[in-house]
């Protein structure tokens, strides 16, 4: 009783992680280099006056 309790719940979560990581699997997008403008944005150092 208790062997096939622990074994049908363990194949439950097993089945459920399976399906989450391959929902997240199907939602990742590909990132393209500098698709929307961000490419050349350069950082500028900026030099504060001491008071």
């Amino acid at each position: 009783m208790r062997d096939t309790k622990i074994l049908s719940r363990f194949s439950e979560d097993s089945q459920k992680k399976w399906k989450e990581m391959q929902l997240f699997i199907n939602l990742k997008k590909e990132v393209n280099h500098g698709a929307n403008g961000t490419k050349e944005y350069v950082i500028k150092k900026v030099l504060t006056k001491a008071k």
